[in-house]
């Protein structure tokens, strides 16, 4: 009872904290809706247009059948935003806010303050603050989301260290000294990952409660597990890789005999029954059957069906095991392989193509795109030091080591104990299934976390952005410094606790202050020029015009001015990948009339062209202009289009507005559209 108290106060404490420090950054609560829609820049303004769109629409049904058939975010195709996006949460939110507002209004409940507010310079705004805005209400939902996110941290340390409070407290603790490289939630609350993440964490107490159980219930531990990870497979795509690498971590126990075939076809059945539900429920993904993680799936559970098999008392042990995890291996990748083809897609191309990259000399525009930006290079060395800094990776070496040696000291006793049997009895020992099925080892629940740590930490040194799963991964990890099977050599509880409180007292000496200066981060947004143009769209121009441009600015209009545009921020699609390398010719060295007859043929009416695209320069070889000579190298050494279109665009195109930042190009038709 204490520790689920405590849970609860902790998961109170995060989303006051992560509500305090997205307020202070924007002073959210003295925007305008418009200000407000555009603090939620790039992918975020995407999904929270169909959020608005549940919200605005004359009924639920009408909402979602907009959100079913929507035709406005890739012009001229209809798409299913629901297979596309993972908008689940938006939808749900979305009704929810509906029957809310509806039963508020109807009981005369207030539940919003509304004034005006004077911007000096700039025209004066109308501002709502409350649970009745559908702005406040939307965020509000992300961050009580993400409460029961720490409250599930507190419980999995708590439980990992044996029943510990001292354990819930200490990766608490650690994840707020590091809150800056575990989450962003305060500064994005849209993504994807704010709404699917504490399910990860929930998933992953479920697992690991699975794996410490003798002789776990079938279905009640995979009904468990299975619900956890439809959660969140359901909200992000991303979640397969995920799941991926847990699927390789508990078959590692398997394969290490940690745990028997039971437990493993536990994880195997609710993580492909997950994945199929997941598959039915975004109206057949494919980029779900023909991901690594269901190829894996696959390859594992085949692997274990055949243990009977290839399982023998006079087996050659570490040939085996190189054998399975060769079977594996290259059984995911010739089942994915093959699926691909079946289905014919390759959404997921391009993250191949990504860690390609990586290793070798390859690049082209949609890998450059990704590379370019600071979240996809290698994890900073800035990174390292400040986990390093609050004593996280140095607890993470003391807990890896400590049992490390603990599960090594008991493989050599049972080695010496089976070798001293087998000098006593030459009696061959036959087969059993039931206890090879249910073999258990101590501290197997210990090693999956520690493993599940090690994996996610070598996919954040792959991608910096990944280091929100590293992170309270290893924040959960530092819990097992209150195991007392793991360090009792300390001593008597009360030395053992006085350690831990050395190792949080030295901790907090840098962690109070990360923990300072995110609570000194004041900001206040204004966008003024982006304001300027979205304005100017909804006064001027056509609610049928069609609209192409730079992702991030698409987002925006289709979010604030309810226009048609081609591409989007959403870059998981092959197809979306081919439209956005279309509109972005403005920025190659073509010349103006081949771009002109490349935005036409998609049925543009109007381009905008932010300056900054065709100049700025995030490193060397990332320029615009310069990411278009990978694919174009003939044309090196010409006048970009943009640049071209900057000084003088006609007969091409047509400026029909202008500001500081953005300019808008009316496309000059010569014949008919191509759809």
């Amino acid at each position: 009872i204490v520790a689920f108290l405590i849970a609860g106060f902790c998961g109170w404490l995060h989303g006051l904290h992560i509500w305090t420090m997205f307020e202070n950054d924007r002073h959210f609560s003295h925007l305008s809706s418009l200000e407000r829609d555009l603090t939620f820049r790039t992918e975020m303004g995407l999904y929270y247009s169909y959020y608005k769109t549940m919200v605005e629409a004359p009924s639920a049904f009408n909402g979602m059948k907009q959100i079913v058939y929507d035709n406005i975010t890739e012009y001229p195709s209809t798409i299913n935003v629901l297979k596309r996006f993972n908008l689940y949460p938006e939808l749900v939110i979305g009704t929810v806010y509906r029957a809310f507002d509806s039963f508020t209004k109807a009981c005369k409940i207030k539940t919003m303050t509304c004034w005006k507010i004077n911007r000096g310079d700039l025209p004066p705004i109308n501002s709502c603050e409350g649970i009745g805005d559908p702005h406040y209400f939307y965020v509000n939902c992300i961050y009580a989301i993400n409460s029961s996110m720490m409250s599930f941290v507190f419980l999995y340390g708590w439980y990992i260290s044996g029943n510990s409070l001292w354990g819930g407290l200490i990766c608490v603790a650690f994840y707020f000294f590091n809150h800056g490289e575990a989450t962003r939630v305060m500064w994005t609350p849209p993504l994807r990952e704010s709404y699917s993440f504490p399910f990860l964490i929930l998933e992953l107490l479920l697992v690991t409660h699975m794996i410490k159980c003798q002789k776990p219930d079938y279905f009640k531990h995979m009904s468990a597990i299975c619900a956890a990870a439809f959660l969140f497979m359901l909200p992000w795509q991303f979640a397969q890789f995920a799941l991926l690498t847990q699927s390789a971590c508990v078959f590692a126990l398997y394969i290490l005999e940690f745990i028997g075939s039971w437990k493993m076809m536990i994880l195997i059945h609710a993580q492909i029954i997950a994945l199929l539900a997941n598959f039915v429920f975004q109206f057949g993904n494919e980029m779900l059957l023909t991901s690594f993680y269901a190829s894996s799936l696959v390859a594992i559970f085949v692997i274990v069906k055949l243990e009977r098999a290839i399982d023998s008392r006079k087996r050659i042990i570490y040939i085996l095991y190189a054998i399975q995890v060769l079977t594996w291996l290259i059984g995911t990748f010739v089942l994915k392989k093959l699926i691909a083809t079946a289905l014919m897609t390759a959404d997921d191309a391009h993250i191949w193509e990504i860690l390609k990259s990586k290793f070798s000399d390859f690049n082209n525009f949609h890998t450059m795109l990704y590379t370019c930006a600071k979240e996809f290079d290698f994890l900073e060395m800035e990174t390292v030091l400040k986990l390093s800094k609050t004593l996280l990776i140095p607890t993470m070496f003391l807990v890896t080591g400590t049992l490390a040696f603990k599960c090594l000291k008991h493989e050599y006793t049972q080695y010496k104990k089976k070798e001293a049997e087998t000098s006593d009895d030459t009696e061959v020992e036959l087969y059993n299934e039931e206890a090879s099925a249910h073999r258990s080892k101590p501290l197997a629940e210990l090693v999956y976390t520690v493993l599940q740590m090690i994996a996610f930490t070598f996919m954040a040194i792959l991608i910096m952005r990944l280091k929100l799963f590293m992170t309270p991964m290893m924040a959960i990890t530092a819990a097992l410094l209150a195991h007392r099977q793991l360090f009792g050599f300390i001593g008597s509880r009360q030395r053992h606790g006085a350690m831990i409180c050395l190792v949080l007292a030295m901790a907090c000496v840098v962690g109070f202050g990360n923990l300072s200066h995110q609570w000194n981060i004041i900001g206040e947004f204004e966008n003024w020029p982006h304001e300027q143009l979205l304005n100017f769209i909804n006064e001027n121009l056509s609610p049928n015009a069609v609209f192409a441009g730079a992702m991030p600015t698409m987002a925006s209009i289709k979010l604030s001015c309810l226009r048609p545009i081609v591409n989007h921020p959403h870059y998981e699609d092959a197809g979306l990948r081919e439209r956005t390398m279309k509109v972005y010719s403005m920025y190659s060295r073509r010349t103006l009339e081949e771009v002109r007859d490349t935005v036409e043929a998609m049925g543009v009416d109007y381009y905008v062209l932010e300056d900054s695209w065709c100049v700025r320069k995030t490193r060397d070889g990332c320029q615009m202009p310069e990411i278009w000579d990978i694919e174009e190298p003939e044309k090196r050494g010409r006048t970009p289009a943009c640049a071209v279109a900057r000084a003088n665009p006609r007969p091409w195109f047509d400026i029909v507005y202008k500001n500081d930042v953005y300019t808008v190009l009316k496309v000059q038709k010569k014949g008919p559209t191509i759809k």
